[in-house]
Formats: C-alpha cells, structure tokens, sequence
C-alpha cells in the first residue's frame, strides 16, 4: 500500500464544533491568547490556565468526529496512512485513525512541572491545582503553548519525507513549523490542499487545490485517490 500522509489542522476541528482562535480576532473563547496558551500565563495564573483547559476539554467530550475525520479513518483500508495533527483534541482517534502524530500536544493528558518526560492521561475533564506528579511536582496540560518548541516536529519531518502521498486538510498553512512540513516532501509527490482559504504557490501545477471544508472537500479527494492510486 502506499503511504499516505496527512496534515491536519483547525479546520477540520471546526466542523464539529471546537472553536478556533484565528477565527476570533486573535482571542480564544474570549481570552486572550498570551493569557492562557504560553509559558509566562502558566507562571501568572496557573488558575485561570487550568480553567481555560477544563472548558476546553469539556467541549472537546461533547462533540463528535464529522466526515472530515471518518474518511481520513476509512483510507487506512487502502494506504498506509500516518496523521499529523496541529490539534489537541481526539477526533481522530475517536474516529477510527490508528497512527495518529500530535504536533502540539494532547488536550487529554498532563504532564510534569518538573520533568517533561512525566506524562499521564487526564479521565474525564478536569485537572485541577494539587494534582501533582509522582515527583510531587504540580501538572499542567501536556500542552505545547506559544513560545515553546515542538518537540515532535522532528519525527514528523521525518514521517513527510517517506510520503508517497500527501494531504492537508483543515489549515492554510500559514502556522510554523507545521506549515513547513510540506516542505520535506519529495518533489514530484502527489500533493492535496482541502481548505478554503488554501494559499497559492508557486508550483500549483504540483498541488490538487480542493478549496472547500473538510468534510465535504475529503469525499472529493478519497474517490480521486482511489481512482488514481489504486
């Protein structure tokens, strides 16, 4: 089977219901973005940080995958299909993908103040302050906020280059370093855009433009990709 590789990012989120910042005049559910989704806000008000993250995960349990994440879930019947992912929910794998990349983290997990490598699944919604590690140390969302590396971008370099195939849905890559995976694949790679607001490029002769949202510009892309690669 080939191998196909997807880079996904807020759109596709979108449309089931989970709001996205760059849609709101730089604010995030009413927040600022430099208040709740960087370093410094932790070190300010881990309070209102956890809160912003509660109502966030919340939300996150209340919605379900659209067609977008269904139909990246039913290609693995006929590509060997690796997801990477700007989002931090789970629609993904709740969808059915298998081999799923979070590029910023994970909004159901938590990990050490003290030791990044500490990690825990979050049950439920909730993390609260004095819920600590096994060190003692106080957890925060296994977030990767602005400001910090992406400590995943390397592995998914590396996934882009082995793509035979390559699809974006749900971002007009304009987030770095996400953005830039593209960039790692081979030339001459069959390349996907599903994104109204996909930009231009100046080597669109290699690139299938499919400027509609994700769950109905995907049901366009599968049966060209089974019509094509088959």
């Amino acid at each position: 089977m080939k191998r196909l590789v997807v880079l996904t990012g807020a759109g596709i989120s979108a449309e089931s219901g989970l709001a996205t910042f760059r849609d709101s005049g730089g604010l995030w559910e009413g927040h600022k973005v430099e208040d709740v989704a960087t370093p410094e806000a932790w070190k300010r008000n881990r309070e209102l940080v956890l809160e912003f993250y509660n109502e966030r995960r919340k939300k996150a349990l209340e919605v379900i995958p659209n067609r977008g994440h269904e139909i990246l879930a039913e290609l693995e019947k006929s590509f060997e299909v690796a997801v990477i992912t700007q989002n931090v929910d789970n629609l993904h794998e709740r969808a059915g993908s298998s081999n799923v990349i979070h590029l910023h983290g994970s909004l159901f997990e938590s990990r050490s103040t003290l030791d990044e490598h500490l990690v825990y699944p979050i049950k439920g919604w909730e993390l609260k302050i004095g819920d600590v590690c096994e060190r003692g140390s106080q957890l925060r969302p296994n977030i990767v906020w602005f400001g910090e590396m992406v400590p995943m971008m390397e592995v998914a370099a590396g996934i882009a280059r082995q793509a035979e195939i390559f699809l974006v849905v749900g971002t007009s890559l304009v987030v770095y370093p996400a953005a830039s995976l593209i960039d790692y694949v081979g030339y001459g790679v069959p390349k996907f855009i599903v994104d109204p607001g996909s930009p231009a490029f100046r080597d669109e002769d290699l690139i299938h433009f499919v400027r509609e949202k994700a769950s109905t510009g995907m049901e366009k892309v599968k049966a060209s990709l089974l019509t094509k690669y088959l």
